[in-house]
């Protein structure tokens, strides 16, 4: 093992060049995904979204596990929902979760262009409200959260009692550029991030565990678990 070094450590400079290289190399140019970020850009939405290399994971991870089913809880423009939707089969449905009518309508015109909208339930509402109508469907394969953070734990609850043993379950931005190990953190979505991978690391449903990453949208990380 190579120790490092302070010429090595990562660097925003030196981690954005990776990350463009590995998107080049193994994500590629999408013009639908592409066209759907430059029109949430052109709306005014914040940009969220998550990165190339991290839609790519999704997509992969809904390819791996197999799934049929698949709940978002956090569209927006529909990204990541596009990324979903081309893993799983052509009898495959995924819902997701969106509490903007406005993100709604761009992400059904994104989904729409993309040739995935027949495959795609936009649910509009709060997730916390939105959650508890889909008891009784058909259990979902993965969930992939990436809404509001306070509301991670609630997000968590629905998705092992939405899920059942072996559903994957993602959530996005579980490091915060550090922030997540700061015990005196007042914000309140850190102290949500910190109460979900808490959850993760207590509640017997789940076996998981998190990883940091630094790609384009800075350094953060995700958290992957298992419901059991």
């Amino acid at each position: 093992m190579v120790e490092p070094t302070p010429d090595t450590w990562p660097t925003p400079e030196k981690w954005s060049r990776v990350d463009a290289y590995l998107t080049e190399l193994l994500v590629g140019h999408d013009p639908d995904l592409e066209r759907a970020v430059a029109d949430q850009q052109d709306a005014g939405l914040p940009a969220i979204e998550v990165a190339p290399v991290n839609g790519k994971l999704l997509h992969l991870m809904a390819r791996i596990s197999g799934a049929r089913r698949v709940l978002e809880v956090g569209t927006l423009a529909a990204y990541s929902t596009i990324w979903l939707a081309r893993g799983i089969p052509g009898d495959g449905r995924v819902v997701t979760i969106e509490a903007e009518p406005r993100n709604a309508e761009l992400a059904r015109a994104n989904l729409d262009r993309a040739g995935v909208g027949e495959k795609v339930e936009i649910r509009l509402g709060r997730g916390a409200d939105v959650l508890p109508t889909l008891e009784g469907d058909e259990p979902f394969d993965l969930v992939f959260i990436d809404a509001d953070k306070e509301s991670n734990t609630i997000y968590l609850d629905w998705a092992a009692r939405l899920g059942r043993p072996g559903t994957v379950v993602m959530v996005d931005n579980t490091v915060r550029g550090g922030e997540v190990a700061n015990p005196a953190t007042e914000n309140p979505q850190i102290i949500g991030v910190q109460r979900g991978l808490e959850m993760l690391g207590r509640d017997p449903r789940f076996d998981a565990t998190a990883i940091q990453t630094l790609d384009a949208k800075g350094y953060d990380g995700i958290a992957i678990a298992l419901v059991v």
